[in-house]
C-alpha cells in the first residue's frame, strides 16, 4: 500500500515566497562509473518579499547521502542540523551566508530517470518538476532563480564531452587521465533547469547568424554513428530561430546552443537553458528509419524547445500551478510554426484530434483540473493535455480574439515587463489586457474552470421576414460538474462560423451592424444564452441554409446542433473550411456509431459512402485532408462524448462502418492506391499518407486479393513511411505469411532502436483477442526493457491508447495486462506508471462487468507494498470517482 498513510496535498492558495533566495549556486560534479560526488556552495540571502526574520532554513534533498555540511566554511554540529528523508533543515542561520555540502549519489541505480542518471552508458539529468532535489540539498522550486557555475569532471577517455548550462569558460586536462569543464550561466534559472550531460558523441557543428549580427554556434550531440541522421534536427532548429526572430523579435541570448540525444527518457525533450536534453526520438530522423510522422515530430519538438528559452526560461513560473503559462503558451507557439511549415488545415485537425480524444476524456474523468491546477499530491501527474494542449487552445483563443497584431502587442508587452522574472498566468493575462485595453476578467474562467463547456446553437427565422433574408442564431452554453467544482460560471471564447446552401455554395451575410457582405463572421460568446441576428445577401428559406459552425475550431467546446444527416453529407462534401469539412465527416459518422442500435442502417452507410466518394472525387483537396477525412471517428473521442457506453455494441458498429467503407468503395482504393503507387519516386508526404490509407481499406475488404501489394511494398519500399505502413497493415490481418514478414523486418531493424519501437507497436494493434498473449510474450523478449519509456510505450502504450477495441475487450485480460505493467513500473519508474493507469480513468463509463474487472485492478495497484504518489493519486482518485 501506499508509503505514506497521509499523502500530502500542496494547494496553489497556500502558495508563499520562499524565506530565502539564493543568489549563486557553485556545483562540483565528480562523475565515476558507480558514483557521483557532488559539492555545492549555495550563496543564500534573505528573500527580501518576506518581512519576518526567519530563523531556519528547509533544503530539498532525496536519495542523497550527506558526506560534509559547513555553513560560512565552519563545520556544523550534529546538533545545528535536522537530515529527514526529503529534507534537511538547518536550525540557525542569518540573513545572509554561505551553505556548502559534499553529497554522494548513485546515478547507475535511479531507475526514474529524475535527477542525474545514466542512459547507455552517458550521464544526463531530467530536473522538471523536482528532480534537483536528487542531485543535492537546494530550494527546489521555480521561483528561486539563481546564478549557476558549474565544474565537471570526468575520465576523459569514457566521457570525452563534458557539458552544463550556459557558455564554457575552459577546459583542462589533469591526473589519472580525467579532465575537467567549468561552464557559467550568466542568466539566473531555477534549478529545474539545469543540465549535465557526459558521455562519448558524435557532434554536428553549425551557426546561426541572429537578426543583430552575432553568432551562434549550434551543437548536436548523438550516439556514435548516428550523425546522418541528424541533419534534419538541425535544420529545423535554425528554422525555428529565424521564425521566432520574425514573428515574436525574439533574439537567442547565449553564445551557445547544444541539444543532446538520449536514448532513455521519461518526456519528449527538457528546455534546460542552453543545452536541450531530448529524447532520441525526436532528433534521430532518416527517411529510411523515420516517418513522415517522425519527421513532424522532430520538426514541432526542436522548435517547442527552443521557443521556451523566452517562454519558459528567460521568463519562467512562479510555482507549478502555473504550468501551463510556459507550457500552453508554448505548444500554441509551437502549433504555429508547425502550421507555417506545413499544412495549417491538416496541422489543426491532428491538434483537435489530440484534444478530442484525449484532452475532452480527461475533463470528463476524475483526473479533471484547470489549465492551472487548484491541486496535487504528485506534480508529474499534471504534465497532462489539459495543461499543455487544452491550455494551448486557451492562448489560440486569445489570438483570435484579439487578432495577429493584437497578439504580438501582449506579447511584447509580457516580454518587457517580466523578463527575468518567475511570474503567474494572471501576469501574462495582464499583459495581453493591458496592451489591448480589453478587460478580461471573464476570461479568467478558463484558468479556473475543469471541464469541457457545451454549445448549444438554434438557427431560426426572424419573424415578420417576407424577404427570406434575416435570421438570428442562438447560443446557449453551459458546463458539467467536475470533481471539486460543482457549479460552472459562464465562459468567453470566440466562435467562427459561416453558411452553405443545400448545394454547396458558400452564402454571402453580414451581422446586423456591419456594411460589407462576407461568408466568415466571429461572434464572442459570453453570456449563458446570447443570440445575433444576420441578414443574407441572397433570399434563402430556412431549409435551404446549413450553418458552418465553430470554424477551425475556434473554442475548445462540445458543438451541439440538430444537423440532418443530409445537411452533414453536404458540409463535408463542399464546406469552404477545410477544418469544418473533416469535422461534419467525423460527426456524421460519430453519431451513426453511438445511435442506440445494433447495427447501422444500409441507408445512412450508403450516405457516408457517397459523401466520403465525393471527397476522393475532389481533384483540388490536399491527399492527406482525404486521408484524414476517410478515417472513422477515434474510438476514445466516440466513448469520451457519452455518460454511458454500450462498448460491445459501439465496437461492433465501428467495424462494420470501416467494412461497409473498404467493401463499397474498394475499386476507389485500388484506383488511388495504383495512381499514387506509380509515382511514388516523386511522392510527398500527402500522397504518401492518402496511398497507405488505401492499403488499409484493401487489405480490410479482401486481404487474401490485396496481400500482395502490401507485401511488395513492405520489402521494396524506399522510405520508412511507406515500409511501416505495410508492415502495420499485415499486422492487423490474418494473413498466412503474416508472422514472416514481421520476422523480416525484426531482422532488417533489430539493432535500430527507434525503429524496433516501431516493430513492438505494429504488433499491438491486431484486433483479435490473441492481441494479449502476443503482447505478453514482447514483455519478455529480449530487445524490450521496462526500464527504457520508449519501449514502455511502443509496447504497452501503443496498445491501451491506439487498441481501444480489444484493451476494452469483455474478459478483462487487457484490463490486468495494464494493471501488472504498472505495479511493475512502480519499481522502476513511478511516473510512467502513473501515466499508464490514468487510461482507468473511464471505466465509470463501461457495463458493470468491465466496471468490476477494472476495479478489482485499481484496489490489487493501490494494496501494492510502497506504491509511489504518483500513482498513488492517480489511481485513488479514479477508484473514488
Amino acid at each position: 500500500m501506499y508509503s505514506n498513510d497521509k499523502p500530502i496535498i500542496k494547494y496553489r492558495n497556500d502558495y508563499t515566497p520562499n524565506n530565502f533566495l539564493i543568489k549563486k549556486t557553485y556545483l562540483d560534479f565528480k562523475l565515476f562509473d558507480d558514483y557521483v560526488i557532488v559539492n555545492s556552495k549555495l550563496e543564500i540571502e534573505q528573500n527580501p518579499l518576506v518581512t519576518s526574520t526567519p530563523t531556519s532554513l528547509i533544503l530539498d534533498g532525496e536519495k542523497l547521502e550527506l558526506l560534509e555540511l559547513q555553513m560560512d566554511q565552519i563545520e556544523l554540529k550534529e546538533s545545528e542540523f535536522l537530515l529527514q528523508k526529503d529534507s534537511l533543515i538547518i536550525h540557525k542561520v542569518s540573513k545572509q551566508f554561505s551553505l556548502s555540502t559534499v553529497v554522494k549519489i548513485y546515478p547507475n541505480k535511479n531507475t526514474s530517470l529524475e535527477g542525474l542518471y545514466l542512459s547507455n552508458g552517458k550521464f544526463c539529468t531530467q530536473c522538471e518538476a523536482e528532480g534537483f532535489r536528487k542531485i543535492t540539498y537546494y530550494l527546489d522550486r521555480p521561483d528561486n532563480m539563481s546564478e549557476f557555475f558549474v565544474s565537471v569532471e570526468a575520465d576523459k577517455s569514457t566521457y570525452p564531452s563534458l557539458l552544463s548550462n550556459g557558455n564554457l569558460i575552459r577546459t583542462q586536462d589533469i591526473e589519472e587521465n580525467r579532465h575537467v569543464a567549468q561552464w557559467h550561466d550568466p542568466f539566473p534559472k531555477p534549478s529545474y533547469l539545469f543540465a549535465l550531460v557526459a558521455g562519448d558523441f558524435d557532434c554536428l557543428n553549425d551557426q546561426f547568424i541572429t537578426m543583430t549580427g552575432k553568432r551562434v554556434e549550434l551543437k548536436l550531440f548523438v550516439d556514435k554513428g548516428k550523425l546522418e541522421q541528424c541533419r534534419f534536427a538541425m535544420d529545423s532548429l535554425i528554422k525555428s530561430m529565424r521564425w521566432d526572430e520574425q514573428k515574436f523579435g525574439r533574439e537567442y541570448d547565449l553564445e551557445l546552443y547544444m541539444i543532446v540525444a538520449v536514448g532513455d527518457f521519461n518526456m519528449g525533450a527538457m528546455e534546460n537553458k542552453g543545452l536541450n536534453v531530448f529524447n532520441t526520438a525526436y532528433v534521430l530522423a532518416h527517411p529510411k528509419m523515420a516517418t513522415d510522422a517522425d519527421f513532424e515530430g522532430v520538426e514541432s519538438v526542436i522548435a517547442h524547445e527552443y521557443f521556451h528559452n523566452w517562454t519558459g526560461n528567460r521568463i519562467t513560473c512562479r510555482d507549478w500551478f502555473q504550468l501551463s503559462l510556459k507550457e500552453g503558451l508554448t505548444v500554441f507557439r509551437d502549433q504555429k510554426f508547425s502550421e507555417d511549415m506545413l499544412s495549417p488545415s491538416v496541422e489543426r485537425i491532428n491538434q483537435v484530434k489530440v484534444i478530442r480524444a484525449a484532452q475532452f476524456a480527461e475533463d470528463s474523468g476524475p483526473m479533471a483540473h484547470p489549465i492551472r491546477p487548484n491541486s496535487y499530491i504528485e506534480m508529474n501527474n499534471f504534465y497532462t493535455v489539459t495543461v499543455y494542449n487544452k491550455g494551448a487552445e486557451v492562448i489560440r483563443m486569445m489570438h483570435t480574439l484579439l487578432g495577429k497584431d493584437g497578439f504580438r502587442a501582449g506579447m511584447d508587452c509580457y516580454f518587457e515587463r517580466h523578463d527575468g522574472q518567475a511570474v503567474t498566468c494572471e501576469d501574462f493575462i495582464k499583459s495581453m489586457e493591458d496592451a489591448n485595453d480589453v478587460d478580461w476578467s471573464q476570461f479568467r474562467n478558463w484558468y479556473s474552470q475543469a471541464g469541457t463547456p457545451r454549445l448549444s446553437v438554434i438557427m431560426e427565422q426572424l419573424q415578420n421576414n417576407t424577404k427570406n433574408n434575416s435570421i438570428r442564431l442562438v447560443f446557449s452554453q453551459s458546463c458539467p460538474s467536475t470533481p471539486n467544482q460543482k457549479e460552472k460560471k459562464t465562459f468567453m471564447f470566440p466562435v467562427k462560423f459561416g453558411f452553405i446552401d443545400n448545394k454547396g455554395n458558400p452564402v454571402l451575410f453580414r451581422l446586423n451592424n456591419q456594411q460589407n457582405w462576407n461568408n466568415e463572421a466571429l461572434l464572442t460568446v459570453s453570456e449563458a444564452q446570447q443570440s445575433v441576428e444576420i441578414e443574407l445577401k441572397d433570399s434563402l428559406k430556412l431549409s435551404e441554409i446549413i450553418p458552418s459552425l465553430l470554424r477551425d475550431f475556434s473554442a475548445p467546446v462540445k458543438l451541439s446542433y440538430d444537423y440532418s444527416q443530409q445537411q452533414l453529407a453536404c458540409l463535408f462534401a463542399h464546406d469552404t473550411n477545410a477544418f469544418n469539412r473533416w469535422d461534419a465527416g467525423q460527426i456524421l459518422m460519430g453519431r451513426l456509431l453511438l445511435a442506440p442500435t445494433p447495427s447501422i442502417p444500409e441507408v445512412d452507410l450508403v450516405v457516408v459512402v457517397d459523401a466520403i466518394s465525393k471527397i476522393l472525387n475532389d481533384a483540388q483537396l490536399d491527399p492527406s485532408l482525404k486521408a484524414l477525412a476517410v478515417q472513422i471517428p477515434n474510438l476514445n473521442s466516440l466513448i469520451g462524448e457519452t455518460e454511458k457506453v454500450s462498448f460491445d455494441n459501439l465496437g461492433n458498429k465501428h467495424r462494420q462502418l470501416k467494412n461497409y467503407i473498404a467493401n463499397k468503395l474498394e475499386t476507389n482504393w485500388l484506383a488511388i492506391y495504383n495512381q499514387l503507387n506509380l509515382k511514388s519516386i516523386d511522392e510527398n508526404s500527402a500522397d504518401r499518407r492518402l496511398k497507405n490509407t488505401a492499403l488499409t481499406y484493401l487489405i480490410l475488404s479482401n486481404e487474401n486479393n490485396y496481400s500482395a501489394l502490401a507485401i511488395e511494398q513492405q520489402t521494396c519500399a524506399n522510405n520508412m513511411t511507406d515500409e511501416l505502413a505495410a508492415l502495420q497493415t499485415i499486422a492487423l490481418s490474418d494473413i498466412s505469411s503474416k508472422q514472416a514478414q514481421i520476422n523480416h523486418f525484426y531482422q532488417k531493424w533489430h539493432n535500430e532502436e527507434l525503429v524496433l519501437d516501431k516493430w513492438f507497436s505494429a504488433q499491438t494493434l491486431y484486433d483479435n483477442e490473441n492481441v494479449i498473449e502476443i503482447i505478453r510474450k514482447l514483455l519478455s523478449h529480449e530487445k524490450f526493457s521496462i526500464t527504457n519509456p520508449n519501449k514502455v510505450r511502443a509496447l504497452v502504450g501503443s496498445f491501451i491508447s491506439q487498441n481501444t477495441l480489444q484493451f476494452n475487450n469483455a474478459t478483462g485480460s487487457g484490463y490486468e495486462l495494464l494493471g501488472e505493467v504498472v505495479i511493475k513500473l512502480n519499481q522502476v519508474n513511478p511516473q510512467i506508471g502513473a501515466r499508464m493507469a490514468k487510461q482507468f480513468s473511464q471505466w465509470k463509463k463501461f457495463d458493470d462487468k468491465r466496471q468490476a474487472i477494472i476495479k478489482e485492478q485499481l484496489e490489487t495497484i493501490l494494496s501494492t507494498d510502497n506504491l509511489s504518489k504518483d500513482i498513488y493519486e492517480v489511481v485513488n482518485k479514479t477508484l473514488m470517482s
